[in-house]
């Protein structure tokens, strides 16, 4: 598998490990986590307005000179979210103005459920546009829904509502089907592993409306030593895979069909365009899918697909 040695290394100072043959399936404990060390930033410079270690990570906030708001799970790590409080529109990591393409492939979707809610990013911009649509938010650490409200300035109304969760927990229990199921948690630079498996994702896909998709954030093959993996596991699941690359950052965003069809990558740049102008985005959502869109198929990929952990 690619840069197998490379997790080793991510991993030495960690509590798991795990061996990996061409031909079998990767048993991991629940703890693993798809690392990106590359995905990080430089010691921290912003001033600091909220630091707190919680359950699962470092909770920290930081501002800088222009008032933009940064989430970090750790000092150095990646940034989760940054925000300019008070101006939804204002996505300043690239992956956020990608990961709405999903709304071109479901006609006015009425429900969404959003996995991880960071600062309020997506959420927040969602809210702003479609009012209407009923938007559900879960993240395990109730340290970053504190942090969302208190700094950067996401509220729960009558259609936007935050639930502490294990975000595969909800999946599994909730009785309510979405339109569009967004997949974006990440620990400090990682996705959790038992957010990766068939298991979840399976999970997640009985969660859909007949016409509903899902969109993940995941990291690219450079960081990502899990990636082929991971897409394969996607495949497993869903009659269709796409993706969406992320220009000029590390991010993949995954287009998940539960059903047959083609997607034609002229009307989908042309519709998330159209939706773009109608909703008055700041940026062209087509521009983006003429930039990164292709079908995801087996060919070429080197992994396995991800099971839940297995065995004593």
């Amino acid at each position: 598998m690619h840069n197998a040695k490379f997790l080793w290394l991510a991993l030495l100072a960690g509590t798991v490990s795990c061996g990996v043959r061409p031909t079998e399936e990767i048993v991991l404990p629940s703890d693993v986590v798809v690392v990106s060390p590359e995905a990080t930033a430089p010691p921290l410079e912003e001033g600091v307005l909220y630091k707190k270690d919680s359950p699962y990570s470092t909770v920290i906030v930081t501002e800088d000179d222009d008032g933009l708001r940064t989430l970090w799970f750790e000092e150095g790590g990646a940034r989760q979210s940054v925000v300019k409080v008070g101006d939804p529109d204002h996505l300043a990591l690239p992956y956020a103005q990608v990961m709405p393409v999903g709304l071109a492939l479901v006609d006015r979707p009425q429900r969404v459920l959003i996995v991880g809610l960071g600062g309020g990013t997506v959420p927040g911009f969602l809210h702003h546009h479609f009012p209407k649509m009923h938007i559900d938010v879960v993240d395990i650490d109730p340290d970053v829904v504190h942090v969302a409200k208190e700094y950067f300035g996401f509220q729960e109304d009558d259609t936007m509502r935050a639930f502490v969760d294990d975000g595969r927990r909800f999946i599994e229990k909730c009785r309510s089907r979405y339109d569009i199921i967004f997949l974006d948690a990440f620990g400090a630079d990682s996705i959790p592993y038992t957010l990766t498996t068939r298991e979840f994702l399976q999970a997640t896909r009985d969660a859909l409306t007949p016409r509903g998709i899902v969109v993940a954030n995941i990291w690219s093959r450079r960081t990502n030593v899990l990636h082929d993996s991971m897409l394969l596991t996607y495949l497993d699941v869903f009659d269709q895979l796409y993706m969406v690359e992320v220009r000029g950052a590390g991010n993949e965003i995954l287009l998940a069909v539960p059903r047959e069809g083609k997607i034609d990558r002229a009307a989908l740049a042309r519709r998330a365009g159209e939706i773009s102008t109608q909703h008055e985005f700041r940026f062209d959502m087509g521009e983006r899918v003429k930039y990164g869109f292709r079908k995801i198929s087996k060919e070429g990929l080197d992994g396995v697909v991800l099971p839940d952990k297995t065995g004593p």
